[in-house]
């Protein structure tokens, strides 16, 4: 099996234009700071966890807000670490005709979709995302499903900033992929 255009472990190729490799290292190092942060959101989300087993089942007194929290927590976990989990080249592909290509082709390919599929999405999501975050700040909304009734405003604004992240790190990926159509070493890696 081949792999991806960008090799998230491998180095800058040496060939890449200085100003490409900058600005890829620049937001391939801002998103595994960003991924490095958001993976401590893990041990919140475990606390409240062991939180409310501990007091259902040991004290048989269970919360109003270890399951708002947890979830709260685990959404916020999975937006927020989307771009760093891009980076490393942790999304699923489904490339059963593409890893046959040759490198060059699997970079023009990446670059057509990015540039076609990827960004024009994105970029709608994140208007989206970003109209409904500021409602929900902007009216003060709370969580309507529990009685702790928590405020949805902060979690809620997780999405557009997740969006935004994955915007970001999606102009990295597009550099690589332009990288490996048009300058990158020919044939299959």
């Amino acid at each position: 099996m081949t792999e991806p255009v960008a090799d998230a472990a491998a180095p800058l190729p040496h060939d890449m234009p200085r100003w490409m490799a900058a600005v890829v290292a620049a937001i391939d190092g801002f998103s595994g700071w960003v991924g490095r942060i958001v993976a401590w959101l893990a041990l919140p989300l475990m606390l409240a966890m062991a939180w409310e087993i501990a007091a259902r089942y040991l004290f048989n007194a269970p919360t109003l807000w270890a399951y708002d929290v947890s979830r709260m927590l685990y959404g916020a976990y999975f937006m927020l670490g989307a771009g760093y989990a891009l980076s490393k080249g942790l999304h699923l592909r489904a490339d059963f005709v593409y890893r046959k290509f040759g490198r060059r082709t699997r970079g023009a390919i990446d670059a057509v979709l990015y540039l076609a599929l990827y960004f024009p999405v994105l970029v709608i999501f994140l208007a989206v995302s970003w109209d409904f975050a500021a409602v929900s700040v902007v009216r003060g909304e709370r969580g309507m499903d529990s009685a702790w009734m928590p405020l949805l405003g902060p979690i809620k604004s997780a999405l557009p900033l997740g969006i935004l992240l994955l915007l970001v790190q999606g102009v990295s990926e597009l550099l690589k992929a332009i990288h490996a159509a048009v300058g990158g070493p020919r044939g299959r890696p």
